[in-house]
């Protein structure tokens, strides 16, 4: 009589061992794979999580290597482009997984090739879908600048470089980026220079379009910039500021929409914002007229935005010669 129960129990014992010792499946490319097998190659971190340029494995294992084609199923060509030379095929490592809320989570991707390694970190939605993407670490051969990345609690992304002079001091800067859903890129909110010889000033609308007339960059010296591309709709444009005046006592950034109120002239006006902002354009240059204060943007209520900027080259240069 308890034959026929036994039988069932073994059975059910074989397929909950053959269910629990399911293998992951290996991202080769081989087989079809789907987000949530994808996913699984990524292990949870914990936060606050910290990676640095010594944090890349002097031998990857690959048995973990996720091939490009797979990759590219859940995270754009567009974005490993950026970063890697057309040819150069790197091969791709899981670093691991962050929730961040409400479903959407964060990928960390290590990527290798023969002249260059990196840490890419991508925001995907609750359903799973490519938000952006932060190449947040390369490395070459020739960099000589330590970095060191954490993801802490509250999801800035925080990177601090140093680098030491050949006079033996050694200077550092930092860097917090966010993510922004609405811009569904990762925005730089706040900067800390590498020195003044070592800094690289991030446009985070630069892959915008640029067809509007009066979209490009304007501005004098290397640290100031006064960018415009093209709007959502007609008659707006996009635009990013960052300045550095009187002797970087003066030193901030804004970015918004700005809106058309004549052809030559737009404006910068923001609901619960107190600065107002008006764009002059000319053939050659923008002037910018604060129509109400927005000096603590730029850290002291005396600071202003107000002046006159060139229009850059496409090389890189305004009419005076100065370099981008």
């Amino acid at each position: 009589m308890c034959k026929p129960l036994y039988w069932f129990l073994a059975v059910a014992v074989v397929f909950f061992v053959a269910c629990g010792g399911k293998k992951k499946k290996k991202m080769t490319g081989d087989d079809a794979v789907n987000i949530e097998e994808f996913m699984e190659a990524y292990p949870v971190l914990p936060l606050p999580f910290t990676y640095g340029d010594t944090s890349f494995p002097v031998r990857e294992n690959d048995s973990f290597r996720i091939a490009p084609e797979v990759l590219h199923q859940f995270i754009p060509d567009s974005v490993t482009r950026k970063v890697f030379d057309a040819g150069s095929r790197p091969g791709y490592y899981p670093v691991g997984t962050v929730q961040a809320g409400d479903g959407s989570f964060y990928l960390l991707t290590r990527g290798i090739a023969r002249q260059r390694k990196a840490l890419l970190i991508t925001a995907h939605d609750k359903k799973k879908q490519f938000i952006a993407a932060l190449p947040v670490i390369k490395l070459t051969g020739n960099t000589n600048v330590s970095i060191t990345v954490t993801i802490d609690q509250r999801l800035n992304i925080n990177k601090d470089l140093s680098q030491k002079l050949p006079n033996g001091i050694e200077i550092s800067g930092h860097d917090v980026f966010v993510l922004n859903t609405a811009a569904k890129n990762f925005s730089l909110i706040m900067t800390d220079s590498l020195g003044d010889g070592f800094t690289e000033l991030i446009n985070p609308i630069d892959t915008l379009g640029r067809r509007q007339k009066y979209a490009g960059d304007y501005g004098d010296g290397r640290m100031n910039l006064v960018s415009f591309r093209d709007g959502q709709r007609e008659g707006r444009m996009r635009f990013f500021i960052h300045l550095e005046k009187d002797n970087k006592e003066c030193v901030g950034e804004l970015k918004g929409d700005a809106i058309f109120s004549s052809p030559t002239v737009a404006e910068y006006r923001q609901g619960g914002d107190p600065c107002v902002l008006r764009f002059i354009f000319d053939k050659n240059s923008v002037s910018l007229e604060e129509v109400e204060g927005c000096g603590s943007r730029l850290g002291a209520l005396q600071c202003s935005f107000n002046g006159e900027y060139p229009r850059r080259n496409p090389s890189g240069k305004n009419p005076k010669g100065n370099v981008k």
